[in-house]
């Protein structure tokens, strides 16, 4: 089974990059590149322990979709969705935030199994992994974007965060 770990170093609050990270909202921005929306379960805001969310989607010119369950949250440090239905023979996301002084240590641990037995295995080898590892980098890309400036306003309300 395939494993993917990356780790994003932020600048801003671990609240602030935890809820990010669990926006259905800022989901939609940062994968505007695969028409992603969400079109069941939670539809906007900030998903919580055991709600879900099915995201259609554009990957390797197939329309799809893919639904997915917060199985594990404990705020503001760490949550786990998995796949309930979709494409992979099986999927689960680790996110752990850790705070660093003024920083945040963004660690994803992503797992995933493809179907098709020798085949999946090979098309991971050839290409998903890379095209997983790269979709991943970006999202985390926006993710510190909209954390390091006041843009994360623009999903999540102030109010909240003191």
């Amino acid at each position: 089974m395939p494993r993917i770990e990356l780790s994003t170093e932020i600048s801003s609050s671990v609240q602030i990059c935890f809820d990010l990270s669990r926006s259905v909202d800022l989901h939609k921005l940062s994968t505007a590149k695969t028409d992603e929306e969400a079109v069941a379960g939670k539809t906007g805001g900030l998903l919580d322990l055991n709600e879900t969310v099915t995201w259609r989607a554009t990957h390797f010119f197939i329309r799809q979709n893919l639904t997915t369950k917060i199985t594990a949250l404990q705020s503001p440090i760490y949550f786990v969705d998995e796949q309930l239905n979709g494409i992979f023979k099986s999927l689960r996301h680790q996110h752990i935030f850790t705070q660093d002084g003024d920083k945040v240590i963004m660690t994803d641990i992503f797992d995933f199994e493809s179907p098709a037995g020798i085949l999946g295995q090979l098309f991971n080898r050839l290409m998903l992994t890379s095209y997983m590892r790269k979709f991943l980098m970006e999202r985390n890309q926006i993710i510190k974007q909209f954390a390091e400036s006041d843009r994360w306003t623009e999903v999540m309300d102030p109010k909240n965060y003191k």
